[in-house]
Order: C-alpha cells, then structure tokens, then sequence
C-alpha cells in the first residue's frame, strides 16, 4: 500500500485528508499522463461517483485536473463502481475514475482507479500519482484546442443497465424481492433491471440525501431488510453498499446469506453443469472455516488470497478461476466482470433460485457457519501495535489452543487506521475470549511507556 492509495484506492474524510485540491491534482496528473501516451488523438476518461454530498465536489475538482491536462472527461454521474469498470472496458476509455467510499458513512469518501481492462490501476500510475501529490515535479497545462472536452455520459449508465438485463436468463415473474439500496449508487440501477425481468419489486433506502449513504442501511446493516422481509413476506431479498459492488442476501425467514453463501451455491450450481473452470473458488483469509469444509465435502478446490477483491480478482486472472470473491459481499463472476458486482451478484443467486426450483432457505442451510468475531481496534501505528511482542505471544497461544477447530487473523484494514482481530472456534465463547484478548493486547501497546508500567503495577 502507498501513502495515499491502499487496497481499494486513495480514501478519508472529505475535505480533512482527501480534499478537493487533491482530487484536482489526481486528475492534473491522470489527464496528462493519458494525454501523452495518446500523442496525436484524445485520450478519454470517465467519472462516476456515488450520493455523499462530496463526491459532486470531488468529480467536479477530478474532471477540471483531466480537462486541463488535454484529456476529456466523460460525466457518467451517480452510478455503481462495477458499471464504471464495465464502460471503462467496454467503450475503449484509457481509465475509469470512481468516486465513493464503498460502505464508510457519508462524512468519507475515495477515489478509485480502473484502467483500460476495467480492473483495479496497476502501481506504476498510482506510484506517479502519489509522488505529485507530495509536489514532485511540475505538469503543464493544456491551451487552446488542446484542452480536454467535459461530456455528459449518462447513456453509459443505461448502456450497463440494459448489460445486467441481458443476463438475466429466467423470467423473475411472480417472485417478490426486496432491495435495499443503501441510499447510495444502487438507487438510480437496481430497481429498473429487476422490474425489467418481471420481479415484484419492494424497494427500501432509495431516497439519497447526500447525508443518508449507508446509515443503518444496505449491507452494513442488513437488520432493516430482515425485518422488511419477514414484514412483508418476501421470496428473497438483496442488500447492496453504498457504490454496489458488494451484496447481501436474505432468504425468506429473515435470515442472512453471507458471501461464503454465495460463493458455496453458485459453485455447486457452476460445477453439477460443468461450468466451474479449475474445479476452483478463490476466496481470502477471511472466509469462514464452514465453508471450505463445505467445498470439500463436495469435491470443489479453494485458494486464499488477501483481503480484498483486487487480489481476488489478480489471482482469478492469473490462475483461470471463474467464481471468488469475499464474505462480505464481493463476489467476481470473471466471465462476466472485472469487480465485484453487487447487482450482477443478486441476479445470480435468482438464477440458482429459478434454475433449481428451491426457496432462498435451502441456501442457508447448506452451510454450516462457525462462530466469529471481529474486533476493529483503532490505532495510531498500524504495523508497531501489531507486532508488539505481548500481542504476538498471545496470538500463537490462540492458534495452539484452537487447533484444526478455530484460527485466529490478526490484520491491518487497507482503508482505515484498524487492526483487525478475528477469531473463529466451534464456541462463541472461545471466539470472544481469545479475540478480547488480543484486542486488549493491541490498544495497551498504543500506550506510552510510563502509563503501561502503571498498568502493570496496579494488576
């Protein structure tokens, strides 16, 4: 990870550490990088941002940097992440800037950064970007006809729209499904692919104020669809976050399927028509120990990868895998995205749903979940804290103890200044003992010196 740009691009609070002189240096830098490498023809990129009351501050400061560096801009406006993945890839534009902060609260936001494939930018382009930021070098401007064309590109957005509806390879009549749009960039796709493949369609969190992304909505917090759907006696229903590349669902009963509940039924689905490619899932270190006991029950590989979809999706690449993806949500179909895809994701599970002719629950109860917690511990110094010598004593006794039955993952967020703990066991209670500990463990090494001393005097 660089300075600015972590595992799913450059992100913090709006106008404290990501600002819109920075958003206009990001595109001063992208526009003449593209610029130069199409000497002779326009170089192109395109912008979608999701409904933080920011992200029309920061798109207006990132197409104003492309415009006058010599590269146009095209607007897509409020959209999905994947759907800008999708045009980038599709309509031949050098890169794809997208606007959100995925499912932080609305006080955040980020930049991500797709290139010409519609994946996530290589470290070359953002190591140039990072080093200008710190006021490395000069760039010029652009004068005259040389200047970059502002276009708004609003048909993108329908373009990938009629792309979702073109995949749905059942008619989704007489199943009523609820969506929560978490407020955020789904409000403006998901509904209309749904309603065109025939859905009773029930649709909360689909008035974004600026203010309202993600609170107590979408993903994030998925008690709201639960209750919506139990309420309202629904088939199915999906969550998104707040720029829709990840998906919840919810079965019948109001209970919850995770990422690892998907990635396990598409997989079995993929694999009884001899379509699972490498016979592999490609999960991260995060998924939970149910379901790889699961894969191998049924004869299916997996492969770890560190947390985050890009890596997923790097080592999908690499390898020729098919399906992978994380439990919270982001699941990469590669035949037919380059991200994950939270609206693409809803109308696989529907596909399995028709295809096999089973209610949402039967999905549920296919996996047996471990217990697990997470512990997200703040702290200043993410590398320090976490290789203290106490905290790292305590997580080899944690592995000893828990054996071939739990594992312990101690790791730093990408996106946040987070040590996060996770512990999973055959009981809750040893999932909480050994991650309370170790959480402990960390927040008593953020402290000086001279108060640690106290501590362990006084204990």
């Amino acid at each position: 990870m660089g300075k600015y740009f972590g595992t799913d691009g450059f992100r913090g609070e709006a106008n404290v550490t990501l600002t819109s002189d920075q958003a206009y240096k990001v595109g001063r830098y992208l526009g003449r990088y593209f610029a130069k490498e199409r000497e002779g023809e326009n170089a192109r990129i395109v912008i979608g941002k999701d409904t933080r009351l920011s992200s029309y501050t920061l798109e207006y400061a990132i197409a104003a940097g492309i415009a006058s560096s010599g590269t146009d801009v095209y607007i897509m406006h409020v959209t999905t992440t994947p759907s800008v993945a999708y045009i980038t890839r599709t309509d031949r534009f050098d890169c794809g800037v997208i606007i959100s902060a995925s499912h932080n609260p609305f006080n955040d936001n980020g930049i991500k950064l797709i290139n010409a494939n519609g994946e996530k930018m290589d470290g070359e382009i953002l190591g140039g970007i990072e080093r200008y930021l710190d006021g490395e070098g000069e760039l010029p401007f652009a004068t005259g006809e040389k200047m970059g064309h502002i276009v708004d590109y609003a048909s993108g957005r329908n373009r990938y729209i009629g792309y979702l509806i073109s995949l749905g390879m059942y008619s989704f009549r007489g199943v009523k499904v609820g969506l929560d749009c978490a407020n955020g960039a789904a409000w403006s796709v998901a509904k209309a692919v749904f309603e065109a493949l025939g859905a009773t369609t029930y649709v909360i969190n689909a008035d974004p104020d600026g203010l309202n992304i993600n609170e107590n909505a979408g993903s994030t917090h998925i008690e709201g669809l639960q209750k919506f759907v139990r309420e309202n006696k629904l088939d199915i229903g999906f969550a998104y976050d707040g720029d829709a590349d990840r998906c919840l669902c919810v079965d019948e009963k109001g209970r919850v399927l995770t990422g690892d509940h998907i990635l396990l039924l598409y997989a079995k689905y993929m694999k009884s028509r001899g379509k699972l490619v490498t016979n592999t899932v490609v999960t991260t270190v995060m998924s939970n120990l149910g379901l790889y006991k699961a894969l191998e029950r049924e004869g299916i590989d997996y492969a770890k990868t560190a947390v985050g979809d890009k890596y997923v999706y790097e080592y999908m690449k690499e390898h020729g895998s098919r399906l992978g993806g994380e439990q919270s949500g982001h699941i990469i179909f590669s035949k037919y995205a380059t991200t994950g895809d939270g609206i693409l994701t809803s109308l696989k599970v529907m596909e399995v749903m028709l295809a096999c002719k089973v209610a949402a629950s039967k999905f549920y109860d296919d996996l047996t979940i471990y217990p697990q917690t997470l512990i997200n511990v703040r702290v200043k110094d993410k590398l320090a804290a976490g290789q203290n010598e106490k905290v790292q004593s305590l997580i080899r006794e944690a592995e000893e103890k828990l054996g071939e039955d739990g594992r312990i993952l101690v790791r730093e967020s990408g996106t946040e200044p987070l040590i996060r703990v996770m512990v999973e066991a055959k009981s809750e209670r040893d999932c909480k003992r050994y991650a309370q500990r170790v959480a402990d463990a960390i927040r008593e090494a953020e402290q000086p010196p001279a108060k640690r001393a106290r501590r362990g005097k006084e204990s």
